[in-house]
């Protein structure tokens, strides 16, 4: 009676404790993965250690939050994170005109745009108008600085940074998803020798909110706020619904934009710059990896959710931790971290042939990181790319020189009809009666046929970059 009682008890565990192992291996990789790069971003518009510590705990809470709503309420594995693509592109900016509060006045208004665009979707349809490749540019841009951070920081600091690239490389022939936390857990350990040479971490260790109050500048609305929305939609918020349909769920897009951008909103006046739709790390809590049962797997996503307020209480510590360390050790597993976006964007910025001039011109401005009339590089590069992109002419795509026309022998429409040489040649009569004695898969060949091309499902494309 016992064996059968202890059996049912671990049948019963198993469907739960598989889907929050999934929850707690997602959180680790989204936190560990790119934390650094959200640090960098903060200090790069302004922020001082202790108010970059601050906005972090601010993200962490609030994408906490509202993932324990979502999951619970819709009963799906909907994973938020923070826009990492939106991190880069502060740390490539720079402190604008006004400062920190102009910052958090930027970050305030992605909030209220995100809500926005859960009520009104033309705004999301204007998002979605701006070519791919012009706003993959933008971002490849905008990242390239802070992808040179490990390359700088081994010239400046062998010993240090040597080990941290070193692990990344052996992990990424491996085990390609561990790269970058095992990246991270090496340089906690060299940050923690330096430490201990220099006496320790320096600032407050226990988690505490700084509110900044937030003033609107137009070098802020235009350099800040509308670079950073079009990043976070077009690189995170799209892929991410991109990915959750993949696997057969369909996100509450309105409800979800409202508790984004309300909790956006929320953290900016303490730091925090974005939360939005996961993409990458989607992937590990809705897939059957989480759980074989679909109707299970919201309790990874949960899972997330509690294990980022957790994260919240200790992001002030591991700051402090962080910055004992000197900025090119610090920053080199943020620069790996942000390796895998440049490349994604690249691709994506270079994969169309006609205006890639545009899309050339786009990268070019936004690695520049010019400021003119107080407006940094981001917004200057998606102007430039769309600019350059109306002047030129728009060419039809047409066949490549070795293709062969529809009706030439040989040519794959010829042989798809191929399939029935005699009802080309006798006509349709006995084609008909083929038909009918083969049943309804020889008709869906037959249609196809007909059509001159086979039947194929309509796919959806989206870059996903964090």
């Amino acid at each position: 009676m016992f064996h059968i009682q202890n059996q049912a008890r671990v049948l019963y565990m198993e469907p739960v404790g598989r889907p929050v192992l999934a929850g707690m291996l997602t959180a680790l990789v989204g936190f560990t993965s790119s934390f650094a790069v959200v640090l960098a971003g903060l200090r790069g518009v302004g922020a001082s250690p202790a108010e970059a510590a601050s906005g972090l705990l601010s993200l962490c809470a609030t994408m906490g939050l509202g993932m324990l709503w979502l999951a619970r309420r819709h009963r799906i594995p909907l994973t938020l994170a923070w826009s990492t693509p939106g991190a880069a592109l502060l740390a490539g900016t720079g402190v604008v005109h006004g400062g920190w509060p102009a910052a958090t006045g930027a970050f305030l208004v992605v909030g209220a745009l995100v809500v926005i665009t859960g009520l009104w979707p033309r705004l999301g349809a204007l998002i979605s108008a701006i070519p791919a490749p012009i706003a993959q540019a933008m971002l490849a841009g905008v990242v390239l600085e802070l992808c040179l951070v490990p390359v700088r920081g081994f010239a400046a600091h062998p010993w240090s940074v040597g080990p941290i690239l070193l692990t990344w490389v052996i992990m990424l022939r491996i085990a390609r998803k561990w790269a970058v936390p095992a990246a991270f857990a090496v340089t906690l350990a060299v940050v923690g020798a330096d430490a201990a040479r220099h006496g320790g971490p320096h600032g407050a260790i226990f988690p505490h909110l700084i509110w900044t109050a937030p003033t609107l500048t137009w070098a802020g609305l235009l350099g800040l706020a509308i670079p950073l929305y079009v990043v976070t939609m077009a690189g995170q918020n799209v892929p991410g619904v991109a990915v959750m349909s993949s696997y057969g769920y369909q996100v509450p897009w309105r409800e979800t934009m409202a508790v984004t951008g309300i909790g956006t909103a929320a953290g900016a006046m303490s730091g925090g710059h974005a939360i939005n739709l996961a993409a990458i790390t989607a992937s590990m809590a809705a897939s059957p990896d989480a759980d074989p049962d679909p109707g299970r797997r919201w309790l990874a996503s949960y899972t997330v959710g509690w294990a980022y307020v957790v994260l919240a209480l200790v992001s002030t510590a591991l700051v402090a931790f962080i910055s004992v360390a000197p900025p090119d050790v610090a920053g080199a597993v943020a620069g790996l971290a942000l390796l895998g976006t440049l490349s994604a964007s690249l691709a994506g910025a270079l994969s169309a042939t006609e205006g890639r001039e545009a899309a050339a011109i786009t990268f070019v401005v936004a690695a520049s990181g010019l400021t003119f009339l107080g407006i940094g590089a981001a917004f200057w590069a998606l102007a430039a790319g769309l600019l350059v992109r109306a002047v030129l002419p728009r060419t039809r795509p047409g066949p490549p020189p070795d293709a062969q026309p529809p009706d030439a022998p040989g040519s794959p429409q010829r042989q798809l009809r191929g399939i029935r040489p005699a009802a080309e040649a006798g006509g349709r009569r006995w084609q008909d009666g083929l038909v009918r004695r083969r049943g309804p898969r020889v008709d869906g060949i037959e249609e196809a046929a007909d059509r001159g091309r086979p039947r194929v499902a309509p796919t959806c494309k989206a870059t996903a970059v964090a």
